[in-house]
């Protein structure tokens, strides 16, 4: 299910305030809950022509098998944002029905002919081991075969795969987006499940007669790490990267390799995370460089209470880890989501809980003088410009960053406002 959200107990929409603070900061989209959708989590993606693509984990149809608590709170959908003069219009194009999944709420992957692939925590219509509504699926979305004259047409949802559950394959594919090669198999990573119900990385291959799953490592919760919360990356010669947010040498997470080989695929645990330097409980998937180099944070822990952004660099033989910068605030506060690298090397990121009024912010490490320098972007209030920001960074042609937050924005239908997309423009 997505993270639970935090309840205010005022809510004051700020926008004047929020000029102030930063001229270039403007919120492009408020959720409004019902059919719209609402708490989106992940980020959003462009694809070629300039659009945004998103999910929410909850909103959409409303089934008595998508429901939290006992009580219905939609299935979720998944958005598409397009320009129009200076603003920009939303779209759902798809809500869920809980059979097909529940909570697409991950980030999306764009393929090259425009096609969408994701996947959803929960939902699917197999059985997982007793665990209702089902173990997740992952799915494509596509445009209609046909000329649709509306202004919003419903794009085709197509279920490739759905997860079984321990010890077949995973369940609760919580975050990250979905990878594609140049043969279109799909990558990606299970929270749970697996043959010692601690996560998988798994492989989706297409076929005359559909896809086929393939299990590529399951993980043991012990010292190669476990529970996985997010995908994996390729380098330049088909290896795949990861991290795990449990098990590792201290307990507190794993950055690993998975290299492949005709006898399959071997795991190797790059760094194992000890909370007190380097930080704990690793989340968003690393990214990487044109040198190799691996980019990644640490939700909590390090120096400075609240979390770190680290590196790995490959060298004589292994690897060499370092911390970048020690994140300032509390426990489990720092980024959820992976980085940003633009084409300079600087890195962007956000941070759930941190900033001057503890409800996130977004920042920017540079490189400087053989070190790194720290830029806070901008620190959410919790109101009308949102708040709780798990989310990636994604950046235009233009330079312009985008995200997601949890909460703030509409009241309409949430009590601590259904989240917001908004843009940075340097």
């Amino acid at each position: 299910m997505s993270r639970p959200v935090v309840a205010m107990s005022l809510f004051i929409l700020l926008f004047a305030a929020i000029t102030a603070q930063a001229q270039t900061f403007q919120v492009i989209h408020s959720f409004t809950g019902s059919a719209g959708g609402y708490y989106p989590s992940n980020g959003v993606v462009f694809d070629r022509s300039g659009h945004l693509y998103g999910g929410a984990a909850y909103g959409g149809n409303y089934t008595s098998s998508c429901n939290y608590e006992g009580t219905e709170t939609g299935c979720g959908v998944v958005y598409k944002m397009s320009h129009h003069g200076s603003g920009w219009i939303f779209n759902v194009l798809s809500s869920f029905d809980g059979a097909n999944g529940y909570n697409p709420e991950q980030l999306i992957t764009v393929a090259p002919d425009g096609s969408l692939y994701g996947t959803t925590l929960s939902g699917g219509s197999r059985d997982c081991n007793g665990f209702a509504p089902g173990c997740g699926t992952i799915f494509r979305l596509q445009p209609p075969a046909t000329f649709c004259g509306s202004v919003s047409c419903p794009w085709n949802v197509t279920n490739l795969h759905q997860f079984l559950g321990p010890p077949a394959d995973g369940s609760f594919a919580n975050g990250g987006s979905l990878i594609m090669d140049a043969a279109g198999n799909l990558y990606g990573t299970t929270e749970y499940g697996g043959l010692y119900g601690s996560g998988i990385v798994y492989e989706l291959s297409p076929t005359t007669n559909g896809w086929t799953m393939s299990v590529l490592y399951n993980f043991t919760g012990l010292g190669d790490g476990g529970n996985p919360p997010s995908g994996v990356v390729f380098d330049n010669a088909g290896n795949l990267y990861g991290v795990t947010y449990a098990g590792g040498e201290e307990g507190y997470g794993a950055a690993y390799e998975l290299t492949h080989a005709e006898s399959g695929w071997t795991e190797h645990v790059l760094h194992s995370f000890n909370s007190q330097t380097d930080g704990a409980y690793p989340w968003g998937s690393p990214v990487i460089d044109s040198s190799g180099n691996l980019y990644g944070t640490t939700r909590s822990s390090g120096a400075n209470g609240g979390g770190t952004v680290w590196e790995l660099s490959p060298g004589n033989g292994g690897w060499n880890f370092s911390v970048l910068y020690s994140l300032t605030g509390g426990s489990f506060g720092g980024p959820f989501e992976r980085l940003l690298i633009d084409g300079p090397g600087n890195l962007y990121g956000t941070a759930v809980n941190n900033g001057a009024h503890e409800y996130g912010s977004v920042f920017k490490l540079s490189p400087s003088g053989g070190g790194w320098s720290y830029a806070d972007l901008y620190d959410f209030t919790g109101g009308g410009d949102g708040g709780l920001p798990y989310s990636a960074v994604s950046m235009d042609s233009a330079g312009d960053l985008f995200g997601v937050t949890e909460v703030g924005g509409s009241l309409q239908s949430c009590p601590s406002g259904c989240g917001v997309v908004w843009e940075i423009t340097p």
